[in-house]
């Protein structure tokens, strides 16, 4: 070309997207491989009851769902999502809060994109990897991060928060992802009217990721952000479709904004989000016009009841096989389909390997790494290797702490226990490989 045209780029990688690319080759080859790397249902195995397909059907006999929606929405559907919210009590809103996008991740895009290049988003640490792949490439620098306490149930450091927020005057939101992704944390009603109150301290917006939120077992319950965010602080609640009903394929998203109309900069940045949208005229239809249907359908409670059940107990069973492995911490998740282990780092080492005894497989996943691959990744890449397994490194995450995510839908509960056992004795051989 006549010039180098291309976006240099951030350096970022989207592991759980990249390992399953080093996955698919391995397959190609022969390999058998267990893909729990990536948060979708369906491809686990997860079968659609026949009356949500009946109800899906009943919106494709509409010739509407073939039009373009309204920019923000179907009005009805956004009116129905204002309805339940206000229906809890807490923070109103109205149709025109709320505004949708082509899955969750169009909205973080977005979102992240409609800020000053100079204005940041803190975000836990570790972070689900679209967050923070988005604020870094809004911004061209690091985030901002809070700490997840690993060796306490991955409870958050506030205190890190707030330090981090009076001393970083760039900051003008926080982040929360709750229930968590990747470490199955449950924020508690207390924890999370805390950060409400350091929002209000340094006059801060509240971005909470809340696509997990009824998927919660073991017992515990946390809020909605608008039951606990009051009237004077601005926040916005980002929600999907894709893993609670679960249709990942449908891509269809959405934010409700709170306290709008209150805070001339926020108005601003919501606005912008808005147009940014417009000029991608409006979100699939299909999915918009099937919420209500899907959501108030008689079976529907009961069908997510069964679903949140299994996911309790998948969830146990992963916490009683890897929580006594040598080596690691693993804290039992409470919410989410995610375990998250964490090595103990100072015994991790570039010597570390785990056998593989196809030469052409061995020489591939080398290749793969270099000098400078992080040894949480070192050993992602050869446990796949070695056993087909497929996982996503913990710094992958944006975190400095070495580990590993384990995904909690396989169905097949026989060979998901299988693989839980293999991965805990693949630890073990890892480690001490090096002795």
């Amino acid at each position: 070309m006549r010039s180098d045209f291309a976006v240099t780029g951030s350096g970022l990688t989207y592991e759980i997207r990249n390992i399953a690319e080093i996955a698919n080759y391995l397959a190609s080859l022969g390999m058998e491989i267990s893909f729990e790397n990536t948060g979708d249902p369906v491809a686990k195995g997860e079968v659609i009851p026949t009356w949500m397909k009946d109800v899906i059907k009943e919106v494709i006999d509409d010739d509407k769902s073939f039009a373009y929606s309204p920019t923000r929405g179907i009005e009805s559907t956004r009116k129905y999502l204002a309805d339940v919210n206000n229906k809890r009590g807490g923070a109103q809103i109205s149709k025109d809060d709320i505004l949708f996008f082509n899955g969750l991740g169009d909205a973080i895009a977005r979102c992240y994109s409609s800020m000053r290049v100079d204005a940041r988003v803190i975000m836990p640490e570790p972070t689900y990897s679209t967050h923070f792949m988005a604020e870094v490439m809004h911004s061209s620098f690091p985030p901002n991060t809070y700490r997840l306490d690993p060796y306490n149930n991955w409870e958050p450091d506030l205190d890190d928060l707030e330090r981090k927020v009076k001393s970083h005057k760039s900051i003008v939101g926080i982040l929360v992802v709750n229930p968590d992704n990747p470490t199955g944390h449950v924020y508690s009603e207390e924890n999370l009217r805390k950060i409400v109150a350091i929002a209000e301290k340094y006059d801060l917006f509240l971005m909470f990721d809340e696509l997990y939120h009824n998927m919660i077992y073991n017992g515990y319950t946390t809020p909605y952000l608008s039951d606990i965010i009051g009237d004077t602080v601005q926040g916005m609640s980002m929600k999907s479709l894709s893993k609670e009903v679960p249709w990942p394929g449908g891509r269809c998203g959405w934010i409700e904004v709170y306290n709008s109309g209150k805070d001339p900069d926020f108005d601003r940045y919501i606005n912008m989000i808005f147009q940014l949208k417009m000029a991608e005229v409006c979100s699939t239809t299909i999915p918009q016009m099937a919420i209500p249907k899907i959501l108030e359908h008689k079976e529907y409670q009961s069908y997510l009841v069964e679903r949140v059940k299994y996911y309790e107990k998948v969830a146990t069973l992963a916490y009683d096989i890897l929580k006594d492995v040598p080596y690691v911490k693993v804290s039992k998740p409470n919410g989410a389909f995610y375990i998250t282990v964490v090595f103990d780092e100072p015994l991790m080492n570039v010597r570390q390997f785990l056998e593989i005894k196809d030469p052409k497989i061995r020489e591939f996943i080398d290749s793969k790494l270099n000098v400078s691959a992080e040894n949480d990744k070192r050993f992602t890449y050869n446990l796949l290797g070695s056993t087909g397994i497929c996982l996503v490194p913990l710094t992958s995450f944006f975190s400095p702490m070495q580990g590993f995510r384990v995904v909690l839908l396989e169905k097949n509960i026989e060979i998901f226990e299988k693989n839980l056992r293999i991965i805990a004795k693949k630890v073990v051989e890892y480690i001490e490989s090096s002795k």
